[in-house]
């Protein structure tokens, strides 16, 4: 085993960016979070219905940069 395969190992982010989807709608924004951390539920306004609504995480988009 070569030493640069040590030194170059991949380390996970601490954050990624998920998708957010209106549960009553369908409406979707991205929003960023811990990757430990539980799944999101947000009050939020949804900019379709005109009032606020419960937002539920729907998938992970990518991994964020440290």
């Amino acid at each position: 085993m070569f030493l640069t395969n040590v030194l170059l190992k991949r380390v996970k982010s601490k954050r990624i960016m998920v998708q957010m989807e209106s549960v009553v709608s369908g409406h979707t924004f991205n929003k960023i979070r811990e990757r430990l951390a539980d799944k999101l539920e947000v009050v939020r306004f949804d900019p379709w219905l005109q009032k606020e609504c419960v937002y539920k995480e729907a998938k992970k988009v990518r991994s964020m940069d440290k």
